[in-house]
C-alpha cells in the first residue's frame, strides 16, 4: 500500500478501555490504494461492472481511469457544497454506480461515509442522521426494485423533517428522471454540480486512525448501534482477507451480491477488491426479477469467476428448482463463498 508517512508503532491494544489502535503515526488515504496506485499498469482495466435492474438495460462498466475521474469530480462536488474533512455524510441510494462513487468520494476528501441501506424507513434512517450529526445527504430521485419503481427522495425528505437539524445540503442523483421535491437553498441535482467541478481532486493524507466510516448496525438486539471503522486498520484487513479468502487472481470477475448498505457490501464489494486492482460486479436488482434464474444469467453474462452471496438468498432459489439454472453456463465460476449466516448442506449442493 502507498503511506504517505510511514507508522511508527504496529498495534497499541488494551481491552479493559477497550482501545485498538493500529499503524500510530501512519498517513495513507484508501482511495489513493484503490485508484491512484493502479492507474500506472491498470488504468483501462474494468473497475467495476454494473448490471442493472432491467436485463434488457445495457450494463456500464467502469475502467480504474473512468472510475478514478468521476471519484474525483464527486469529491470536488462534495468541497463546492462545503463538505469538509471530518464531516459526517449519509448515503442513502439504491445499488447504482453513484453509491460506491460517493463513498470513495467521501473517503478521498476524509468525510466521514454513514451509508443507510435504502430500504430503510424515514424513521430509521432519521434516527442514523441524528446520530451521526450528519451535515449532508446523498440520495436519488427514486429506485428500481424487481417490477416496482420506488421512491427515495422522498424518504429523504420525510425524515430530515423529523428533526434532522444538521443537514445542510442534499445532493440527488437521477436515476429515473422522477418528478421530486427539491427544497431551495438545499437540495441540488449531481448532474448539474458534476458540470461546475474538474476530474482532477488529491487524496487527502489521512492518519491511520482517523475515522473512515460510520455503519449502524441491524438493530435486532436493541437500538443500533454506530460501529466506526478507522483508515489504516480497516484499509490493510479489507485489501488482505479479499485477496486471501477469494484466492482473487488477475483478470477475474468478482461479484458480492450484498447491498452497499451493510458491511459486507462496504468490504466485499467495493473496498476489498478495489485495492487488489480486481474487477467488482455490482447488481441493482433482486435474485426473483424477473425470474428466479438472474443470478444465473448474470453469471453467464458477465463471466463471473468468484460468486459470493448469502444462504439466505440460496434457500429462496431452491424453492424455484433447477429449471431456472438449466439454461445457463456455470463454467465461469472458480469460487463460491456465502455469508452473514451459517449455511445448511442442502442448500450449499
Amino acid at each position: 500500500y502507498h503511506w504517505f508517512a510511514p507508522w511508527q508503532k504496529t498495534l497499541e491494544w488494551e481491552f479493559d478501555t477497550p482501545s485498538v489502535k493500529w499503524f500510530l503515526g501512519g498517513k495513507t488515504n484508501i482511495t489513493y490504494n484503490c485508484l491512484d496506485r493502479h492507474l500506472e499498469s491498470h488504468a483501462g482495466k474494468t473497475a467495476i461492472i454494473w448490471e442493472p435492474n432491467d436485463p434488457d438495460e445495457a450494463p456500464l462498466r467502469l475502467t480504474y481511469r473512468e472510475l478514478y475521474e468521476q471519484v474525483c469530480r464527486f469529491a470536488n462536488v462534495l468541497k463546492r457544497n462545503g463538505i469538509q474533512k471530518g464531516d459526517r455524510v449519509a448515503i442513502y441510494m439504491p445499488m447504482i454506480p453513484e453509491l460506491a462513487i460517493a463513498v470513495l468520494a467521501c473517503a478521498r476528501i476524509g468525510a466521514v461515509h454513514s451509508v443507510v441501506f435504502a430500504g430503510f424507513s424515514a424513521s430509521a434512517l432519521a434516527d442514523r442522521i441524528k446520530d451521526a450529526c450528519a451535515v449532508a445527504v446523498i440520495t436519488a430521485d427514486g429506485m428500481k426494485r424487481g417490477a416496482k419503481e420506488m421512491p427515495v427522495k422522498a424518504v429523504v425528505d420525510e425524515a430530515i423533517a423529523m428533526g434532522c437539524d444538521s443537514v445542510k445540503r442534499v445532493i440527488v442523483a437521477n436515476r429515473l428522471g422522477q418528478e421530486v421535491n427539491m427544497q431551495e437553498g438545499r437540495d441540488v441535482w449531481l448532474h448539474e454540480e458534476l458540470k461546475q467541478v474538474s476530474d482532477e481532486c488529491p487524496a487527502v493524507p489521512m492518519d491511520s486512525e482517523d475515522m473512515l466510516f460510520i455503519l449502524y448496525t441491524s438493530g435486532s438486539t436493541g437500538k443500533p448501534k454506530g460501529v466506526v471503522h478507522t483508515v489504516g486498520g480497516y484499509m490493510v484487513y479489507a485489501g488482505y482477507t479479499f485477496l486471501n479468502v477469494f484466492q482473487y487472481k488477475e483478470g477475474e470477475v468478482y461479484w458480492c451480491t450484498a447491498d452497499i448498505g451493510w458491511i459486507t457490501g462496504h468490504t466485499y464489494l467495493v473496498y476489498g477488491p478495489l485495492l487488489n486492482g480486481a474487477t467488482t460486479l455490482m447488481f441493482e436488482g433482486v435474485p426473483t426479477y424477473p425470474d428466479a434464474g438472474r443470478f444465473w444469467q448474470v453469471v453467464d453474462k458477465h463471466q463471473v469467476n468468484i460468486f459470493y452471496t448469502a444462504p439466505t438468498a440460496i434457500r429462496a432459489l431452491m424453492g424455484a428448482g433447477l429449471d431456472y439454472v438449466r439454461p445457463y453456463s456455470l463454467d465461469s465460476l472458480r469460487v463460491l463463498g456465502t455469508v452473514g449466516e451459517p449455511i445448511n448442506e442442502e442448500a450449499w449442493h
